[in-house]
């Protein structure tokens, strides 16, 4: 079984910045992308970051020079910096990752529970 945990959501005011993380955890074998979606309401999900399991990063047009995606191979863990944050960044934020279980297995989608983040004006 694998878990994605993730942390640092919150409230706060719009210039404010603020720190996700998120550890997977289970039975691990391999780690490909890692990456942050957000769903505002009324709205689909859509990706915010991702980055490669070689430290290769892509990102929204909307988030481009005030997010920073990273990654902690040794700890399995993503971290999204939010600087400059608008109101609408308000969503809340999931944590996705590709993961192998062994060394034959297939990658799978794995989902974090999601941390809201709510910028105020």
């Amino acid at each position: 079984q694998v878990q994605l945990v993730e942390s640092g959501g919150g409230l706060v005011q719009a210039g404010g910045s603020l720190r996700l993380s998120c550890a997977a955890s289970g039975s691990i074998f391999s780690i490909n992308a890692m990456g942050w979606y957000r769903q505002a309401p009324g709205k689909q999900r859509e990706l915010v970051a991702v980055i490669t399991s070689r430290g290769t990063t892509n990102y929204a047009d909307s988030v481009k020079d005030r997010f920073t995606i990273s990654r902690d191979n040794a700890k399995n863990t993503v971290y999204l910096q939010m600087n400059s944050l608008k109101p609408e960044d308000t969503a809340v934020y999931y944590c996705n990752a590709e993961i192998a279980t062994s060394r034959l297995g297939y990658w799978t989608n794995y989902w974090g529970q999601g941390t809201q983040v709510t910028v105020s004006s």
